[in-house]
């Protein structure tokens, strides 16, 4: 295994986690400056107002999105795992 072809396998790793986890953080984010509006619109800073919403859409974001991260999860680990033979020279 040449050097190129570890810096290949842990960028093919780092594109993979960012793509998995970039809808995830885009939703917080956006769900996050929601509420922050609403509280100051509202004048409410209860911690509660704050964090439900914000669980509520990171949950329904993940429960959204599972199948598609479990499809790019799984090709990655399929392209991974068929060029092992190469890999192992």
């Amino acid at each position: 295994m040449t050097p190129d072809m570890v810096v290949q396998i842990i960028r093919d790793a780092l594109l993979t986690t960012f793509w998995l986890v970039a809808p995830i953080l885009l939703i917080g984010f956006v769900t996050g400056i929601v509420v922050s509006l609403v509280q100051i619109a509202t004048s409410m800073q209860d911690n509660a107002f704050s964090t439900v919403p914000r669980l509520v859409a990171f949950l329904s974001g993940f429960l959204l999105l599972l199948p598609w991260m479990m499809a790019r999860t799984m090709s990655y680990t399929i392209g991974l795992l068929g060029n092992l033979s190469r890999y192992a020279r």
